[in-house]
């Protein structure tokens, strides 16, 4: 067996998770390779909406197991309030969660290092979501970082005091003023006394060396997913640099996150949106800063899962979009939010783009400081409810002929059209 793998091909918030819960009933293992907190994956069934934050999104499948991977980082507090959300609609979690030892803890002035470097860039601001992500794998790389398996250390709370004592060396050096920072609503130190707190549950996980864990599981002939965090366009080395996350998106990114050889990568189902959204600063090509952004934002509720700010909209973007498929390899394609499109009589969707004159479908070097315009084509919308259907057959012509026209362009096939928030609003294509 090998692990195939569901990822986000534009810039986070494609519906990753919707799709890893509607995907789940065919994997027995589902397993997190990158990111953390700063991902918010929402799930919709049954008149219910929850949004994950760290744990895979196929914890609703109580006979999958859900991996945390080596790759992920793990804020305590959020993990936790992850649990007791899952828990009030009586959904288990102690049996079928794994957590890789490897996996890296968030601390508390993981977070506070971010808010003071965010604030001292100015108007020059990445976006950050504020969650501590930078900072930790900063950590990491550095070879200063605090992993999971620390926790069951004797020496865990001295090396736990040598990093906050190193972090609020450099907060001081900020002149950031620590003791009336508040975390989630809270001061530091009642933060951090819940941060300890949380541990003590994290402790009650069955803590694992995931990468002989997946190992073995592909040798017994064990079907895994593997669930990608923000997206393509905002991984650390191919995205637009330097407004993009601290990890490997892409497919890459599953071997170091999860301990895997390339030869045991499978099937890559890549999912975008029928237009895109970009949440913080960085290039946004086909972004409408108009009336039609606006219509998109609000008929598609674009306001982040994870901090609640406003998304910004614009047409699909064909160069970026086949920019990822190549960086992936992706063998399918899952469209999203087809049912946002559905007033608009007419649709643009960006195929080239101009730069300095010429005529190009590769994104340059710089995408900031370069003088780049989107080409456009247009194509007809199609004008009806698609939050009703049940299968692609009863889909608008319309529809299908805008899904055949983007396959044309990236040359890989459509294989489903989400038209709603809720798992039942899926559509599969032959």
């Amino acid at each position: 067996m090998k692990v195939d793998v569901l990822l986000g091909l534009q810039w986070g918030d494609e519906g990753k998770g919707k799709i890893v819960d509607v995907l789940t009933p065919k994997y027995e293992i589902v397993a997190r390779f990158q990111g953390g907190p700063n991902a918010g994956h929402t799930i919709e069934f049954d008149g219910n909406k929850f949004v994950l934050h760290t744990i895979p999104s196929g914890i609703f499948n109580q006979k999958t197991i859900n991996v945390i991977g080596n790759g992920v980082i793990i804020d305590p507090c959020i993990f936790v309030k992850e649990l007791n959300n899952l828990a009030k609609h009586q959904i288990e979690t102690r049996n079928h969660l794994y957590i890789s030892k490897k996996a890296h803890l968030i601390l508390p002035t993981h977070r506070l290092l971010d808010a003071t470097y965010e604030q001292s860039k100015g108007e020059l601001k990445i976006g950050s979501t504020l969650k501590g992500i930078g900072p930790t794998y900063t950590d990491k790389v550095a070879r200063n970082g605090l992993r999971i398996g620390d926790i069951i250390a004797n020496d865990f709370k001295s090396k736990y005091l040598k990093l906050k004592k190193k972090h609020l060396e450099i907060l001081e050096f900020y002149k950031f003023d620590v003791s009336n920072y508040k975390l989630d609503g809270i001061l530091f130190d009642e933060y951090e006394a819940q941060w300890f707190a949380a541990l003590d549950v994290i402790k009650e996980f069955k803590l694992i060396d995931s990468e002989y864990f997946i190992n073995n599981a592909l040798k017994e002939g064990k079907s895994v997913l593997a669930e990608g965090a923000q997206g393509s366009l905002l991984d650390i080395d191919f995205g637009s640099y330097p407004f993009v996350t601290s990890s490997n998106t892409i497919t890459a990114g599953v071997c170091s996150g999860l301990g895997i050889s390339p030869k045991n990568v499978g099937k890559v189902y890549g999912i975008f949106k029928a237009y895109c959204t970009r949440v913080g600063s960085g290039s946004f090509p086909t972004e409408l800063d108009d009336e039609i952004g606006q219509k998109l934002r609000e008929i598609g509720n674009e306001y982040g899962s994870t901090t609640g700010r406003p998304r910004r909209c614009g047409w699909l973007d064909i160069p970026a979009l086949k920019y990822a498929i190549m960086l992936d390899g992706v063998d399918e394609l899952l469209m999203m939010k087809a049912d946002v499109l559905s007033p608009f009589d007419k649709i643009k969707v960006c195929t080239s783009y101009t730069i300095e004159g010429k005529n190009t479908q590769e994104i340059p070097f710089n995408t900031e400081n370069t003088d780049l315009k989107a080409n456009y084509e247009e194509v007809d919308g199609w004008n009806a409810d698609l939050t009703k259907l049940s299968k692609i057959e009863d889909a608008p012509k319309k529809l299908i002929d805008y899904v055949k026209f983007i396959e044309k362009l990236v040359e890989v096939p459509v294989s489903v059209v989400s038209v709603g928030p809720d798992r039942t609003q899926t559509l599969f294509r032959e």
